[in-house]
């Protein structure tokens, strides 16, 4: 007996396969950060990639700063959701090129940080080459999140989160942390 495959057979089965990564690509894009829950992965920008192979979910994330303690919580939260929503076999690597930057974060983030109360990092300084370290504070041109008054003092360089800083605003006097630019 002969068997005749279409030749549509074959471009129809890698059609499945990619609209199979888009979901397994949008499960993905759901995991928020354990530092910022208001934010997706997705949003955060350190959610890379998401491909499928072999039956296998392979997911890439970047890590927002080298020894970033929520990179173990990110990926157990992947594979967590992944495998609630039919993925059985799923591996998370680590990429730390490109870096990441707060450039990274979506619109849609920037706007999810003001809505909580969390100022959203400016553009970031590129530099070709080595970065020069200093030590002074950083001077920043950014707004109260609560009242978007430009008056706002350095409280700590270090927030909660080696990523945050706290800021006051001198207007309605409220604290706030405030995304380092990276």
């Amino acid at each position: 007996m002969v068997s005749v495959v279409s030749p549509d057979a074959g471009q129809e089965a890698g059609q499945e396969a990619g609209q199979e990564a888009a979901r397994a690509r949008e499960v993905a894009a759901t995991v928020t950060d354990p530092e910022l829950p208001m934010l997706t992965l997705a949003d955060l920008g350190v959610l890379r990639d998401v491909e499928l192979a072999d039956g296998t979910v392979i997911v890439t994330i970047t890590p927002t700063y080298l020894g970033c303690p929520a990179m173990a919580t990110m990926r157990d939260d992947l594979v967590h959701r992944l495998r609630d929503n039919g993925y059985p076999d799923v591996q998370v690597r680590v990429s730390l090129s490109p870096a990441w930057s707060s450039d990274d974060i979506t619109a849609h983030g920037r706007r999810a940080l003001a809505a909580h109360g969390i100022s959203a990092p400016g553009r970031a300084n590129r530099a070709a080459g080595p970065v020069a370290l200093t030590l002074s504070p950083v001077r920043r041109a950014i707004a109260c999140p609560r009242c978007g008054s430009r008056e706002v003092e350095l409280s700590s360089e270090f927030g909660p989160t080696a990523c945050k800083a706290m800021y006051r605003c001198t207007a309605c006097l409220e604290p706030f942390e405030h995304v380092k630019e990276i």
